[in-house]
This record gives structure tokens, sequence and C-alpha cells, in this order.
């Protein structure tokens, strides 16, 4: 699966309790934040006239896969978030929860969470300290819900902390700030534009608190109105929500259509798949369009993301960290306005396709006539105050991230070697620099950088595993099983990274080790999108192995009930499904399986030989040795790889 698209919406009935802070306590978190301001003094972003920004909170943002997260303490224990304006409320994923030993509680009846994927029941959770920068909160609350996101995140920050006051999206410089206009009135606020620099503003949606909860009718309650604006595809007026917990920007089906651009149009073709908060996953597709134009960049014909699902506060469609990370944008929910600016890089993040069309990076904003983003040029009439003088190892390696999402590897190299010289003993640093190293298809600098990072701190979950599997590909199988060995011993037994090592014991064919590793994930994911790759994956070491055959059959059902025919997924599963069947001398199931399977992947080998097998052992010998041929002439070693196992015809 892609990217997630993110977004959470709450639905309950009526006489269900608010779940928001009291205005109380909302005051009291405004005013904890607004210490470091406040008791700084000249933390302020001065205009040319009275128009100052009070810096309430600023929070350093590592961009990881298009991931923005921020570093947090709960209860002393260092966490992570991804920073999520899609979220209306802060959450923290069950697995995570159980893992911080936190007592979650019952959420009101019939009260659940609806987003990107389907509704999902939750539960809730106090949070005793929560630290946030340095400062410390107390009783703070959260949803207990969701999905684990597959990076080392346990949650999702939401806009019951984002939108207390404006706030400012530096994601190109690792950086998110929760800022108080005093005396702007309607001054400009992208203060970082320089005079006759281009930038956009648009009218947003007031950040209002729309509570139905104790009403008497069942409408959907958001206790924080999404950042919602206007944006034009192919002329045609679209409504936006402005979500850095989605991954990629996409467009919905239905509005793609109003706009002439339908799934049968000539160049729409599959772009994978997405997830969100719910269970269920999101087809994407990436479609042509002449225009797409917000405020006053305007990119000519280029290329959207489509996601198949609807937005339940019927927006048309999500603008993802991809747009964040090449612009930065203020958000002046004190003025209902949005500023941004463009960065550079490509606007809208299509890589899942850009091979297959063989196509270079997306273009900048620009209009048709001379390529140059068409914006006002006027100066803006809000400045930021200069930063302490240097730059320090954390900065480079922020903007390095920020790079390295961005695919600029050339320019996040650079980044990330100076974060390393000015913090040698950082094993952060070095385990991020292999990633971009390894990105480069330089592994020698590659395993330097894990090895480092490994020694410095033995216990580095995500080096260890980024090690085996760049040793699994340099035939290093012994170090690699030693990795997963050390990466499952330091791991929570929570803890999502389980999945991957499952796959890396896989890939080195210990499906006994692998089956354990599932069967830990499983236990804490019950609820996760993620669920049916996982008895997916666990139903095919059963199948490679000759394992456990019937409960293997069991994974493998259970997989397919939540696959939606015609998907590569449901192919997938089949595929697993199909060598159970095999292995039981079940030899019509098993071709039926495959049948399924090659309708939707026609040029899958493992199909064509698995089927040509089952037929030659059903007798069927002519047929099955064309399948077999046929796979043999897609991959020469398919015959030795099923030999490996013991399945021969």
């Amino acid at each position: 699966m892609e990217g997630g698209i993110g977004g959470s919406w709450m639905y309950t009935p009526d006489r269900a309790r608010r779940l928001r802070l009291s205005p109380a306590a909302r005051r009291r978190l405004v005013w904890a934040l607004s210490l470091m301001f406040w008791f700084a003094g000249a933390a302020a972003l001065a205009g040319a006239g009275q128009c100052k920004l009070g810096k309430i909170v600023e929070l350093a943002t590592t961009v990881s896969h298009l991931r923005p997260m921020v570093s947090a303490k709960i209860n002393g224990t260092d966490v992570r978030f991804v920073v999520d304006s899609g979220a209306f409320y802060s959450m923290i994923s069950p697995a995570s929860a159980a893992a911080l030993k936190l007592q979650t509680y019952p959420a009101p009846a019939n009260f659940y969470v609806k987003g990107i994927g389907g509704a999902i029941r939750v539960n809730l959770v106090r949070v005793s300290n929560f630290e946030l920068n340095g400062i410390a909160l107390h009783d703070i609350e959260f949803i207990v819900g969701g999905n684990d996101d597959g990076g080392d995140s346990i949650g999702l920050l939401g806009r019951n902390l984002l939108q207390i006051a404006d706030a400012e999206f530096d994601l190109s410089q690792g950086m998110v700030r929760l800022l108080v206009p005093q005396n702007c009135g309607d001054a400009v606020l992208a203060y970082w534009a320089h005079p006759g620099e281009a930038y956009s503003v648009i009218g947003i949606a007031e950040p209002h608190e729309d509570y139905l909860l104790g009403s008497r009718t069942s409408k959907a309650a958001h206790f924080k109105a999404p950042i919602t604006g206007t944006a034009y595809v192919n002329g045609v007026e679209i409504r936006v929500a402005f979500d850095t917990g989605s991954w990629n920007s996409f467009l919905t089906v239905k509005a793609a259509a109003r706009a002439g651009i339908k799934l049968d149009s000539p160049g729409v073709v599959p772009a994978g798949t997405s997830m969100g908060v719910g269970r269920s996953t999101v087809a994407n597709y990436l479609a042509q369009v002449s225009s797409f134009k917000i405020g006053d960049e305007e990119i000519r014909n280029t290329r959207l993301r489509l996601g198949d699902t609807a937005l339940p506060d019927g927006e048309d469609m999500l603008i993802g960290a991809d747009f964040f990370l090449s612009h930065h944008i203020y958000v002046a929910n004190s003025q209902h306005k949005l500023y941004f600016t463009y960065n550079g890089g490509p606007v809208f993040n299509l890589k899942t396709v850009a091979a297959a069309l063989a196509e270079p990076a997306p273009a900048a904003p620009a209009t048709a006539a001379n390529g140059e983003v068409a914006a006002p040029n006027p100066a803006a009439s809000a400045t930021l105050a200069p930063a302490n003088p240097g730059e320090a190892a954390a900065d480079f390696a922020r903007r390095g991230a920020a790079f390295a999402s961005r695919q600029e590897l050339d320019q996040a190299l650079p980044a990330l070697t100076r974060a390393c010289e000015l913090a040698p003993d950082n094993p952060d640093y070095f385990y991020q620099r292999g990633m971009i190293y390894w990105q480069s298809k330089q592994r020698n600098p590659a395993l330097a950088d894990f090895d480092r990072a490994i020694q410095l701190n033995p216990n580095h979950v995500s080096a260890l595993i980024a090690r085996s599997g760049l040793r699994i590909q340099t035939g290093d199988e012994a170090g690699a099983e030693a990795d997963l060995d050390a990466a499952k011993v330091a791991a929570a037994k929570e803890d999502t990274v389980h999945f991957q090592i499952a796959t890396g014991y896989g890939r080195l064919g210990l499906f006994a080790k692998a089956i354990e590793q599932y069967d830990l994930w499983i236990a804490s994911h019950s609820q996760d999108v993620l669920l049916p790759a996982a008895l997916d994956g666990r139903c095919r070491a059963r199948a490679l192995s000759g394992l456990d055959l019937q409960r293997a059959l069991d994974d493998c059902n259970k997989a397919l009930k939540y696959a939606v025919k015609s998907s590569p997924f449901y192919a997938a599963a089949s595929n697993s499904r199909g060598l159970v069947w095999l292995r039981l001398g079940n030899y019509d199931r098993s071709i039926a399986d495959y049948d399924a399977s090659l309708k939707i992947a026609p040029r899958d080998a493992w199909s064509l030989y698995g089927r040509g097998i089952d037929k030659m052992r059903a007798r069927r010998t002519s047929e099955g040795e064309t399948d077999i041929a046929q796979a043999k002439a897609i991959s020469a070693e398919i015959g030795d790889t099923f030999g490996k196992y013991g399945i021969l015809p």
C-alpha cells in the first residue's frame, strides 16, 4: 500500500458528551504554551508598523517519507507524533497506548470517528504529563484509535492543538509554529516574503467549533472545522481541505468527473492504494489535467492523483503534505486567510507511477505565458525576527529530511553530512544519511552509516531493520538474520516494526520466525488497516513452509474477506491461497484461485507456474506445460524457486 491519506471527523448521536477542552482547560493550554514567548521577551515577529506576531510555540518538525513528525514526551517517555491538520483531535494508536501502558476508558456510547477508510470505534485516554517542546501540560485527553502509520510515530497531533492560534507550516525548513498576531488587522502575514517576492492568499473557512453533540439531531459534530478554501481544476471550482496528515494530495473521483476527468479517460492509470484512519484502503489513480489553480499559482498540463472515496465534509480535494513541503504556508485563523509561497520542487507527489510513465518531475507552478508564478508582488507587512546565528545539527538534519522527502537527494546528502559532522554521536543522523545513500544506490556508504548508527545505539531498531534489508541485497543472509534478531528483541511487543521484521524473515526463508513476528503484530493490531496484509503474509509463510496449512487457509480466507475484488491485493491473496490449496492437493480450488489472481495480474509468474503444476498433477498435461512455459518466459528462475520449497510438477 502507498502513503496514507489522513483526515478524521467525529460522528456521534444525541446526548453524547462533548470530547473537547473545556473553556478553562483551553485557556490553561494557551497560557502554558504562551509562556515560552511571553517570558522570552524578544521572540516576536516585528512588522513595519504595529503588527507583531508572538510565537506561542515552535515545533521542530522532521518530514520522513512525507510524514511531518514532531517529538514529545508522554509521562517521561520520548515519542513522536505526525502533525495532522486534517485530524479534528489528537489521537494515539491502540498499540502505542498499550506500549506506553496508558489506561484507556470507553468513549461515550455510539461515539465513533470517521475518516478516510471508514468509521472506527475508539477509546479515550487522559495523559497525566504531556510535554511538547519543553512545555509540560497535564491531564490532556487523547482519542485512542486508528492505524499505525508504519513509521515511528505513535499517533496524530490534531487541530485541538494546532488551531488554538494561527499556524505556520515551514516544512522545507523543518518547522511548525503557533503564532498570535497583535495589532495586525488585515496586514499581510506572509512575513518571510521579501519585497517584490510573489505570494498567494486565499480565504479559508472560519475555524469555528461546531458543537452539535447535545442537540436533538444526529449530524456530524466537528470540534474544529477543517482548513478549507477554494481551488480550480480545468477551470471548475472545487473545495479543498489542507491536510498535513495526508501524505499525498488527491482529488476525489467524483470531483474529477465534474472537471471532465473520468476513470476511463485517456491517460488515467492506477496508482496504488492509500489509507487513512479507517480500516479500508482507497484506490488511487493518476490523471492528466489541463490546469490546477490555487490562489495565484497555476500549473498547466500536469497530473493529479485521484482518490476513489468521498470526504465526509463534502470537500473535493485534500491538499496534503506534498503541497506543504513545496510551499511555505501561514494559516491565519485570525483573519480567515491562508498565505503561501512556492519553495521549489514538485508540488504534488506522483512517484508511484512516475517510473511507468517515464516522465520528468512535475512542473512548478507557472502560467502558460512566461513560466513564472502568477502572484501579487507587494511587500509583506509582518516580518520574523532573525533566528540565532549558525545552524545547529538538528536544523541541517530536518532540512535534509525535507529534501529527501522531495526526492532531491543531491541536496539532502550534504545537509545530512553536515548534521553528522556537527553531531558525530547522534545515531539518528547517520541512519538518515544511510537511507539517502541507499536510495542513491551507494550501498557501501549506506552500510557504513548503518554500522555507525548501530555502534552508537545497538538498539536502534530502524537502523537494524535497514541494515538487514541492505545485507539481504548484498547476499549477507547470516548478517541480515542477526540484525532482525536484534531488532525483534529491542522492539516493544506492541511495536508496529514487527510487521517489517516478519517481512524480512520471510525474504530470508525463515518462515517459523516470520510467523512468530506476524503473530506478535496481529495480536496488537487487530483493528489496523494493514491486518489483511499481515494475514496474507502469515498465510504465505505457512504455505511456503508447508506448516499448519489449515491455519494458513484460515488466514487467507480472512484476508480475502477484506479485499476488494479486482484489486492488486485480491490478486496477491488469491495467489497465496492458491498455493495453500496446491499444498493440500485440492487442485481444482487452487486453479480457481490462480485464475482469479491472473485475471487481475496476467503476467504473474508465480500464479502461472502454480497453476501449471496444478494442471500437470490433475493430468491436464498440455495445459500445464503451457502455463509453466509462460511462467518461465517471464521469470527464468521461477522453477528453481518452487523447487526450493519442494513444490514440483
